[in-house]
């Protein structure tokens, strides 16, 4: 479907948060390659003990066996971010402007893929898989297209036979589509999470929640997650 280049019968690795890009990325790995490996990295997050739950859930239903679980206590410590400092507020959708929202934590792919590589090298895996969005998101700058190619480059030149690389299947589509495409691969959305502040229901006015529901709506299904009763 995607053209994916590369040898199949070899593991590929997928940055698996539990929220719903991730997971038709998973999804997506599970179907193109003979084995499927997940890498959940907790920050000191918010919502981190339920992107958890949410990780080992999709990984049972998408029967993906190896996982690896790591926390990076770098990310927390640095704070900068809503995400990882609870003196920030995660702000509603309706309150963000043009800028780079609060909820961006500095440089935090560098960070996963970092960890994402070093594994790839030790299964024999020649794809990493991660679920960028460049349009309808929220604007993070290590969800561009280039940070990958450049990220590629670093990979070729410091890794033992630079054969790994990051793809980014669905970097280019709408949130809409990413939902017409889970669908398609019986990606389980209802085990998902994607709320930046609540772990109980999701509260529906983060970016993260608008940006969701309203793709679920573009799609012409209902997203299967709670939210909170004011939504």
């Amino acid at each position: 479907m995607f053209g994916l280049i590369g040898d199949h019968r070899k593991p590929a690795v997928v940055l698996l948060s539990g929220g719903m890009d991730s997971c038709v990325c998973a999804a997506l790995a599970a179907r193109e390659f003979d084995a499927a490996a997940a890498l959940h990295i907790g920050y000191g997050q918010r919502t981190e003990e339920r992107e958890r739950e949410s990780f080992l859930a999709i990984c049972e239903r998408l029967n993906i066996r190896d996982r690896l679980l790591v926390r990076n206590e770098a990310l927390r410590a640095i704070g900068g971010s809503a995400l990882t400092d609870q003196n920030i507020a995660v702000p509603e959708s309706h309150a963000l402007g043009h800028d780079i929202p609060v909820t961006y934590v500095p440089f935090r792919n560098a960070h996963f893929l970092s960890v994402a590589v070093s594994w790839a090298e030790v299964l024999g895996a020649e794809k990493i898989f991660i679920g960028a969005v460049e349009q309808d998101s929220s604007g993070y700058p290590d969800c561009r297209p280039a940070y990958y190619e450049a990220f590629n480059q670093v990979i070729r030149q410091g890794t033992k036979e630079g054969k790994i690389e990051i793809v980014t299947p669905l970097i280019a589509m709408r949130k809409s589509q990413i939902v017409s495409l889970g669908l398609e691969l019986n990606a389980p959305f209802d085990l998902t999470w994607s709320c930046y502040s609540r772990q109980d229901r999701a509260c529906g006015v983060c970016d993260s929640c608008v940006l969701r529901l309203r793709a679920f709506a573009a799609a012409g299904v209902k997203d299967p997650l709670p939210y909170a009763e004011a939504v």
